[in-house]
């Protein structure tokens, strides 16, 4: 059996939790800047119609009543540390899927703390007991599944499908609610008339296969009660990234290369403190009407350097043709290894040797922030705008 497990409205819960005086109000996490958009809305603010990725504009206008806070990205992760090692007290087999959730692979472990049933019981109450916060779990024979559960009794739910009630409840699941099923494949699902993920069996492989490609295929196997996904125990990062949403749209490059040169700054110095190195770099570009676009390249030698990592975002951008105002920028990086991963270079690539130059400066840097705090020393260009 696997458990999937999701903490109800966690940043906002931790909010409510750090101050009593937000409790019972709607409590919206994203700050009180009309340009940005919700990270969370405590379920207070949900009944207005307030949900993450919403513009705080907007959230405004259907929550007048609304408590506005900027997030405490570290403050979440210390509790999600504390989480993640409850979980694990019950398995080894533990999946973080995000800050705030993760899989569970029970099979085996009756004798030590019971049913199947019980250890999600317990699971609870350990949690609420040793960070005052509540989750909604969900356990089922599959990932997909106990995914679908842990969503159906929130907040403080628990969802069980035995392996007997697999068949009923895939008859009578709406198709929207499949993980992969987006918009787009909704709407090719509903023009097949495919409704429910039982509907799936209407039609063949081939004819599914046809129409949405390897995700048909997948819809097959789930339509049957069948997903092999193991629960893969894992606590490395995949990615680095961060981004800004601009104080008022704009087209100025020079400006957005400013922001760039902030954040890859920003992203070497996360992937210093992680010790690795990252292999591919990405642009993140929101236009003014919320359309995303991103753009991005691989290099034939991993970096974490801060110059590395600017030069070949700025040169994304330079790429890219601004038809529309942007209103938010990021740089991601992905792809990352542990320093010292071999790497097969040209014979007369330099890169790696400036590089390297440039990493001993980057962690200068970072020795001054972290002795005199991080106003102590910057880039001249960065002083310029801040």
């Amino acid at each position: 059996m696997i458990i999937h497990i999701d903490m109800d409205a966690f940043y906002a819960s931790v909010e409510q939790l750090d101050n009593p005086e937000l409790r019972g109000k709607c409590v919206i996490v994203g700050g009180a800047s009309n340009r940005g958009v919700v990270s969370a809305a405590s379920y207070e603010a949900r009944k207005f119609g307030v949900h993450s990725a919403m513009p705080i504009f907007q959230a405004k206008e259907k929550c007048p009543t609304g408590v506005f806070v900027p997030p405490r990205i570290a403050r979440y992760k210390e509790i999600s540390v504390k989480i993640m090692s409850i979980l694990r007290e019950f398995t080894p087999l533990v999946e973080p899927v995000s800050i705030d959730e993760a899989y569970m692979d029970i099979s085996g472990c009756e004798m030590l703390h019971g049913s199947p049933h019980k250890i999600a019981e317990k699971l609870k109450i350990r949690i609420k007991s040793s960070v005052d916060l509540t989750c909604s779990v969900g356990l089922a024979p599959t990932k997909f599944l106990a995914k679908i559960a842990s969503d159906m009794d929130k907040p403080d739910g628990l969802t069980i499908i035995t392996q007997g009630r697999v068949q009923p409840f895939i008859e009578s699941l709406p198709i929207r609610k499949v993980p992969g099923v987006g918009a787009m494949t909704h709407k090719k699902l509903d023009a097949m008339g495919i409704k429910t993920l039982g509907d799936v069996r209407c039609y063949s492989e081939t004819v599914l296969f046809e129409r949405l490609g390897k995700f048909g295929k997948r819809l097959v196997e789930l339509a049957a009660g069948v997903d092999s996904s193991p629960v893969v125990p894992t606590s490395e990062h995949k990615s680095v990234s961060t981004e800004t949403t601009l104080g008022t749209d704009t087209t100025d490059r020079k400006l957005l290369a400013e922001y760039l040169l902030r954040q890859s700054v920003d992203v070497a110095k996360q992937l210093r403190k992680l010790e690795v190195m990252a292999k591919t770099i990405t642009l993140k570009i929101k236009h003014a009407d919320f359309k995303q676009v991103t753009r991005s390249t691989t290099l034939s030698i991993p970096t974490r350097s801060s110059k590395s990592i600017y030069a070949e975002s700025v040169r994304l951008l330079g790429n890219y043709s601004i038809k529309k105002k942007i209103r938010l920028i990021g740089v991601g990086t992905s792809g990352l290894a542990c320093r010292g991963t071999p790497v097969q270079i040209g014979m007369f690539d330099g890169a790696t040797q400036k590089g390297d130059r440039w990493e001993k400066v980057d962690r200068a840097v970072d020795s001054i922030a972290e002795k005199f705090g991080n106003a102590a020393i910057k880039r001249a260009t960065l002083k310029k705008t801040d």
